[in-house]
C-alpha cells in the first residue's frame, strides 16, 4: 500500500510558506484533485518522491530531459565545471562554446544572447522586435503560452490555462492593449489581421508547435502563411522554440519544417534541466542588443558556467547517429498504444504527437486549436489523471499540457504506460 505522508507534511509546511505551497502554480495539482507528492530523486525515466514511491516520468522537468535523469554525460559535466566554481559573473569559454553550437544546429540563428529562463528569452525578443521595427503591437496565438510577462497572459495556456485565469491581476490594460491574440492555426483571420493592421505589428510570436494547450501540430501552411505575412509586412517573426528547441528535431521545429524565423527563443533542453534560456536570430537584429546596440537586456546570472556544462554535454548527446530516430520510435510506441487504448476502451480520445512530443484529448472532436482543446471532459482527465497515479505513472497535472518521453523510456515503461492507460480508461468507461 502506497503513502505519501511526507508529502502530506512538506505540502501542509509549505503552504503556511509559499503562495499555493508551490513555486510554479500547475504544480499544485488542484485541477486534478489532488495535492502534489514532492520529489526525492530521480534517474533515467523514473522518479522516486519523499515516501519512496517510484514513478515513470512523462514530465520531465517540464521537457528539457531529453536524455532522462541523471544522465552520467551531464552529471560529469557539472561535476567537473563545479571544480572551476559556480558562477563568476563574467564571460566564460563554455557559453562561447554552446553558442557556436547551437548557432550551428540552427541556420536562421546567426548569434545568439543567453539569459536565465524561456520567459526571459520571450520577452527579451519581443523588446528586441520593437526597437529594430519602432512599433509596438505583438500578435500571438490563443493557447500559446510564452512564459508570464505582460504582454503574453492575454489567452494564454499552460497553467494560465489550467487554472481558469483569463489575464492576469497586475498587468496593465495599456499592455494588453498592444497584444492581440489570434487563434492558432487559422490562416484566414491572421491574414485578415495582418491586412488591416500589418503595418503597425512589430512582431508575430508562436510555438510552431504548440505545448501549452495540450500538444497541438501547425496544420499544413500555417507557418509558412506566418513567414510570408510578416516578410510582406516588415514585422518579425519569433518561434518560440523553448519546448520544441533540440527536441522534435536537432534544428527544432523550424528544422522540421523548414522555415526561417527571425528570432528564436530557447531554453530547457540547451540547459539540460538547469536555469537557462536564450534568445538568437540574424546578425542586423541581434546587433542591435547592448553593449552593440541600443535595445538594453542583461542577467548577472546569464551564461552560468554549471548551466553551460550541462547544455553542452546535452546537445552532444543528441547529436549522435540514430538519437533520434530511437526517440521517434519510442514515442511513436507510445502515442501508438494510447490510441489502441481509447479505441478499446470505447473511450472518446484524440492523441495527437509530433516527435517525442505527445498530447492527449479526452474529446470526440479533432484538436486544432484552443477552442478545440477546450472541448475535452475536464472533470474524466482528472479522474484519468488519479488513475494513472495510482499506477505509478507520473503525468502532468493538467488537460493542457504535453507529454514528454526520452531517450531513457524502455519498451517496458512504455509498455506499462499503455497497459495502465488501458485499465484507467476501462474503469472509467465502466463508472
Amino acid at each position: 500500500m502506497k503513502t505519501y505522508q511526507k508529502s502530506a507534511d512538506l505540502f501542509e509546511r509549505a503552504k503556511h510558506l509559499i503562495p499555493g505551497g508551490v513555486n510554479s502554480p500547475v504544480r499544485a495539482c488542484r485541477s486534478v484533485g489532488m495535492s502534489p507528492v514532492f520529489i526525492e530523486k530521480a534517474m533515467g525515466s523514473k522518479l522516486v518522491d519523499a515516501d519512496g514511491n517510484e514513478y515513470i516520468d512523462y514530465i520531465g522537468s517540464w521537457g528539457p530531459m531529453i536524455l532522462g535523469h541523471a544522465h552520467p554525460a551531464v552529471t560529469k559535466a557539472i561535476g567537473q565545471v563545479l571544480k572551476r566554481g559556480t558562477s563568476f559573473g563574467a564571460p566564460v569559454d563554455l557559453e562561447v562554446e554552446i553558442a557556436e553550437m547551437i548557432i550551428d544546429a540552427v541556420p536562421a540563428v546567426e548569434k545568439i544572447r543567453m539569459v536565465n529562463s524561456g520567459t526571459e528569452a520571450t520577452m527579451s525578443a519581443i523588446r528586441v522586435a520593437r526597437g529594430v521595427t519602432g512599433r509596438n503591437t505583438i500578435i500571438k496565438f490563443d493557447g500559446c503560452y510564452h512564459g508570464h510577462a505582460d504582454s503574453f497572459l492575454v489567452a494564454a495556456g499552460s497553467g494560465v490555462a489550467t487554472l481558469g485565469i483569463a489575464g492576469s491581476p497586475g498587468v496593465p490594460e495599456t499592455v494588453i492593449a498592444h497584444t492581440l491574440s489570434l487563434p492558432y492555426n487559422d490562416l484566414d483571420t491572421f491574414v485578415s489581421v495582418m491586412k488591416k493592421s500589418g503595418d503597425s505589428i512589430a512582431a508575430v510570436i508562436v510555438e510552431p508547435v504548440a505545448g501549452n494547450m495540450g500538444l497541438v501540430p501547425p496544420a499544413a501552411g500555417f507557418l509558412s502563411t506566418l513567414r510570408q505575412e510578416t516578410a510582406k509586412y516588415g514585422s518579425l517573426l519569433i518561434f518560440d522554440e523553448v519546448m520544441t528547441g533540440f527536441r522534435v528535431s536537432y534544428g527544432g521545429a523550424q528544422e522540421l519544417y523548414d522555415i526561417d524565423p527571425d528570432i528564436s527563443c530557447f531554453g530547457k533542453i540547451v540547459g539540460g534541466g538547469l536555469p537557462v534560456g536564450a534568445y538568437g536570430g540574424r546578425k542586423d537584429i541581434m546587433s542591435q542588443v547592448a553593449p552593440e546596440g541600443p535595445v538594453y537586456q542583461a542577467g548577472t546570472l546569464s551564461g552560468n558556467p554549471i548551466a553551460m556544462a550541462a547544455g553542452i554535454a546535452t546537445l552532444k548527446e543528441l547529436m549522435k547517429p540514430g538519437f533520434y530516430e530511437a526517440l521517434e520510435k519510442s514515442s511513436a510506441r507510445l502515442a501508438q498504444g494510447l490510441e489502441k487504448a481509447a479505441a478499446k476502451t470505447g473511450t472518446s480520445a484524440v492523441i495527437n504527437r509530433v516527435g517525442s512530443m505527445v498530447g492527449l484529448f479526452l474529446t470526440n472532436q479533432p484538436v486544432s486549436n484552443f477552442a478545440d482543446a477546450k472541448t475535452s471532459d475536464l472533470d474524466k482527465f482528472a479522474a484519468y489523471y488519479r488513475k494513472m497515479f495510482q499506477r505509478g505513472i507520473y503525468l502532468a497535472p493538467s488537460q493542457f499540457e504535453a507529454l514528454f518521453v526520452s531517450a531513457a523510456h524502455s519498451d517496458q515503461d512504455i509498455d506499462a504506460t499503455i497497459h495502465a492507460a488501458e485499465e484507467a480508461l476501462s474503469e472509467l468507461s465502466i463508472k
